[in-house]
């Protein structure tokens, strides 16, 4: 890459996932752009970091955007809810003729961007990776190269199994305004499609690899992989599972935010995904494991960007983790933060 492409904003760089996404692009020789809503978080994040630029924008300001992208190969959004941020992002990276990635992994934001973004990106050319993190992009990738060369399968299921769930102020936020949106409903996909129910979801028992084993979990834990999996792979089921004490811990409002532990800032979380699928009695499973669901966002995302400025894509417009890259190359790829088991 060039020094003109080593450039990538990164809005609502000063929060939680934003840091370690800052930190990351540092880490791998890029030039991050600070941006993001808050003059003053942003300017005192910056302060910490000398030598880099600080472009204070909001999404109601497209000029402030326009500003925030000028100059930058690709932009990072870290700033949720993502149902405020995205399309205006998306809308500005449009007019950069720049790609978009983001770590959303609200349900209805990620419709959104592929319902609304999918024929003007590729009328542009111009590569859209919504939920490029934990929830959403990890799942994905771990679907698709679990499928192989099968086209298709009759179900995926993606089980978390967290040790904790310490929620950041944005996972808080975001969680409230989905709820919002689907008047308190759980969501799922069955079907081919999604259903919405006033239902409790049921608790289940997963059999986990070691070391985790056996432990019960929340069905139909519904979380992005039922956006991104479905938009390129012919799965007509796939349900998601959340271990009960993370669960548990999301749902309990005194849950304090995630502490640090380790010089690269990440908490002690743990965890792993199992992913099973299942085709007319055959079955392949996947499983990725490492340390705190915030971090590990940023190496898929900033891993994203590479592959998107170097050209190892396979489609433009908007499109997931598992159809844009090489799902088992880019898994293996992230091996110093994830260990990963494909078949």
């Amino acid at each position: 890459m060039g020094s003109g492409q080593k450039t990538v904003a990164v809005f609502g760089a000063y929060g939680h996932t934003g840091r370690f996404v800052v930190a990351e692009l540092l880490d791998r020789g890029f030039a991050p752009v600070l941006a993001g809503r808050d003059a003053g978080k942003l300017r005192e994040f910056a302060a910490a970091r000398p030598g880099l630029e600080a472009r204070p924008a909001t999404v109601d300001d497209p000029a402030s955007l326009d500003r925030a992208l000028a100059g930058a190969a690709a932009v990072i959004n870290c700033a949720g809810p993502f149902a405020t941020t995205a399309a205006p992002l998306i809308e500005a990276s449009l007019r950069a003729g720049i790609p978009y990635v983001d770590v959303a992994a609200e349900i209805e934001a990620n419709l959104d961007t592929f319902a609304r973004f999918e024929e003007p990106a590729r009328a542009a050319g111009i590569a859209v990776v919504p939920a490029m993190a934990f929830f959403g992009g990890l799942g994905d990738l771990l679907v698709t190269a679990a499928m192989g060369d099968w086209t298709s399968a009759d179900e995926a299921h993606v089980a978390y199994g967290l040790s904790s769930w310490h929620p950041t102020a944005g996972t808080r936020t975001a969680g409230a305004v989905s709820r919002q949106r689907r008047d308190g409903r759980h969501v799922r996909f069955r079907d081919g499609r999604l259903e919405y129910s006033h239902d409790a979801p049921p608790t289940l028992k997963w059999t986990f690899p070691e070391p985790l084993g056996v432990r019960a979990v929340i069905g139909d834990f519904t979380m992005a992989d039922v956006v991104t999996v479905p938009s390129h792979l012919t799965v007509p089921e796939v349900r998601t599972y959340m271990a009960v004490e993370a669960a548990g811990d999301l749902a309990a409002s005194d849950t304090p935010a995630p502490a640090a532990v380790d010089e690269r800032g990440r908490s002690a979380q743990t965890f792993l995904v199992d992913v099973v699928v299942r085709s007319g009695g055959r079955e392949r499973r996947a499983v990725a494991s490492g340390q705190d669901i915030y971090a590990v966002s940023a190496p898929l995302a900033v891993e994203a960007v590479e592959r998107l400025l170097t050209g190892r894509t396979r489609t433009v417009g908007v499109a997931s983790a598992g159809a844009m890259f090489d799902a088992p190359d880019f898994l293996r790829a992230l091996s110093a933060h994830l260990s990963v088991e494909l078949p």
